[in-house]
């Protein structure tokens, strides 16, 4: 499958729970939550190495209407909720149309 629907975000922990934060957001690849869904196709959480409390997820979903119906199960809507409360400040989203590229872990 390709992506045909992508975002950014760009999350700003409350000080010192950057660590919390991205242990939260990697739960979202556990069996039965949206990074798990055979409809996202890239989930990647990276640490900015000058704010370690800034965290950055990059999304690669099959269609912006996967990504959509996938977020508004019970799931990811539990993990949303959770992120909310570590935050600093509003995240900041840039959406995309992937056109190529490569990750390997």
């Amino acid at each position: 499958m390709i992506a045909t629907y992508g975002f950014n975000a760009t999350l700003t922990a409350r000080p010192g729970m950057g660590d919390r934060l991205v242990d939260l957001l990697l739960t979202g690849l556990q069996e039965g939550n949206p990074g798990a869904s055979e409809y996202c196709v890239v989930y990647l959480v990276s640490r900015c190495t000058s704010a370690p409390d800034v965290v950055h997820v990059t999304e690669g979903w099959t269609s912006e209407e996967d990504h959509h119906r996938i977020f508004a199960g019970e799931a990811a809507q539990a993990i949303v909720a959770q992120v909310g409360g570590l935050l600093a400040k509003e995240s900041e989203y840039t959406d995309y149309v992937p056109v190529c590229g490569k990750a390997a872990f």
